[in-house]
Order: C-alpha cells, then sequence, then structure tokens
C-alpha cells in the first residue's frame, strides 16, 4: 500500500512543474505561491473545522510548524517557482534528485546515521545523471544558471524541512501539520510576493485559474497529505521516491508543454533509475525476505 501511496505522490508532485508553467504565463512567481498556500491553507482548514477534526496543533509545535512551513513552503517552493520561469519542466524535476542526496548527508552530519556502500553509489549515479541533464539544458537549451541555482537551493532547504520533520517528531495528525506548514509558508512569502507583484501584473485567465486549481487540490493537498505519511517511514526512505520524479516529469514535460526529450535527457533518466535501483538493493531484498516469511 505504501508503494502506491508513494507513486501517486511522485505523480502529482512532478505535475507541479508543469501546471506552474501554465500559471507562470499569467503572473508572477511569487504571487502564484503565496495565492496557492494561502488558499490550500485555508480550505483545509475550514473543511477540517466543519468535520470537526483537530486543526489546531499543540501550543509548544506551534514554533516547529513555523520552521517547517519556512523551509518547505517559502524557501522551497518559492524558490521553485522562481526557477521556473527560465528551467524546464522535465530538468527541474530532475534536480529533484538531488534531495536524497541532501538528506543522506544531513542525516549522517546531525543525526549519525549509517550509510550502506550501495547507497552511496547510487547517490553517485543519480547525480552522474543529474549532472547530465544540466550540462545538455546549459549548452544546448540555454539554461541560465542563476536558475539552476535556485533550484539546487530550494532543494536543500526541503532536504532540511525534512530532516527537521522528522527529528522533532511531531505528534499532530498529518493534515494538521499541512495546514500550518501552508499557512506559515503563505505568511512569509507574502511580503516577497508583494515587493515582486509590481513587474508583471495578473491576467486572470483559464492559465490562471486552472494551474492555482491543480497546485492547490492536487499538489499542496493532496501530494502534500502523502508526503508528510511517508516521512513518518524516515526521511532518506521517502525522499527516495523523489528520485523517480525526473522520468515522470520529463515525460509530463514532453506530452504536455511539448518540451524537447533528447538522448542526453534519456540517459540522465536512465542514471537516476539505476541509482534508484543501488540506493534500494537491499531494501528490496528485505522486502522480499519478509514477505515469503510470512506467506503474504
Amino acid at each position: 500500500m505504501e508503494t502506491v501511496l508513494a507513486l501517486i505522490y511522485t505523480f502529482l508532485w512532478s505535475s507541479a512543474s508543469v501546471a506552474t508553467k501554465f500559471g507562470l504565463k499569467s503572473g508572477p512567481p511569487l504571487m502564484l505561491a503565496a495565492i496557492r498556500f494561502s488558499l490550500a491553507g485555508i480550505i483545509l482548514l475550514g473543511v477540517n473545522g466543519l468535520l470537526h477534526q483537530e486543526i489546531w496543533p499543540r501550543h509548544q509545535q506551534m514554533g516547529a510548524l513555523a520552521v517547517i512551513g519556512f523551509l518547505n513552503t517559502t524557501l522551497y517552493l518559492g524558490a521553485s517557482f522562481m526557477a521556473l520561469e527560465v528551467v524546464s519542466a522535465g530538468l527541474f524535476n530532475l534536480f529533484v534528485a538531488v534531495n536524497p542526496f541532501f538528506v543522506l548527508i544531513l542525516e549522517y552530519t546531525w543525526l549519525k546515521t549509517s550509510i550502506r556502500p550501495t547507497q552511496w553509489w547510487g547517490f553517485i549515479v543519480a547525480v552522474l545523471g543529474l549532472c547530465i541533464g544540466s550540462w545538455q539544458a546549459i549548452i544546448h537549451l540555454h539554461t541560465p544558471l542563476w536558475g539552476l541555482m535556485l533550484v539546487v537551493g530550494g532543494q536543500m532547504a526541503m532536504a532540511l524541512g525534512s530532516i527537521y520533520f522528522h527529528h522533532v517528531g511531531i505528534s499532530s495528525p498529518a493534515i494538521t501539520i499541512n495546514i500550518w506548514q501552508l499557512i506559515w509558508g503563505a505568511i512569509f512569502l507574502w511580503p516577497f510576493a508583494f515587493l515582486m507583484s509590481f513587474s508583471k501584473p495578473i491576467i486572470w485567465n483559464w492559465d490562471w485559474w486552472g494551474s492555482l486549481l491543480w497546485l492547490v487540490g492536487a499538489v499542496s493537498i493532496g501530494a502534500m497529505l502523502l508526503w508528510f505519511r511517508l516521512l513518518r517511514q524516515g526521511a532518506a526512505k521517502a525522499s527516495m521516491w523523489l528520485l523517480l520524479t525526473p522520468v515522470i516529469g520529463y515525460v509530463l514535460g514532453f506530452l504536455v508543454l511539448h518540451e524537447p526529450f533528447t538522448f542526453y535527457d534519456m540517459i540522465a533518466s536512465i542514471l537516476v533509475m539505476v541509482g534508484l535501483f543501488l540506493a534500494n538493493r537491499m531494501s528490496f531484498r528485505q522486502f522480499a525476505s519478509a514477505k515469503t516469511s510470512t506467506g503474504k
């Protein structure tokens, strides 16, 4: 069941860059992001209230949720929205492969967790694929370096958010965590959104509304609830699934946005998949052994 949920999450998360591309045709990136997070947080807060579900975390946990909101929402997604003005959806999803590497290093440095040799080799191969995809974009698509730097900075912020969430061990339900990380993320983001809104007015057309609806419903609500559930299995394990996003991202970018999919993109995607297999090989063996012993 967790594998199915992880695959659904990966598809929804990969689709976010495509939906964002449509919205950026009609408005500034940080304004699109701030409206998205505000709407998602308010909708979830209202629905939970109507269903008489828990909407308020413990008082001592509110500060931790503000930190998570700042890292996962304000920094990660704010930087991502700005980068997607110049970075293709396929390349953006390829860069998500960096996230497990940051998570692994941070867990090793801060939490003193052990790292298997197969994990190191898996991440090395995946990063090699990332480098090939980046070289292809810079040389042939003339993608500016500052866009790639924004993507990397955003991924580092998300890795920090994942580690922090797993470390502090917030006991509130996933939906409550999601509500408040969205609300805090929007609060921190709105001042920057207002400052940058004067450079590009919003055109309230179908591209803008369609982008917002998908980003709010499918991604901010659906995907993030799945993400927090996966994080309870461990930050590094959950982040492994993000390695699938390059493949799905390139396919969606090619089919929906008609972005080019070159030989180098294919090689980059294959290397990422090989890296995923190497990093998870021991987990697959343990799963097969447990399945055999239980008869399930």
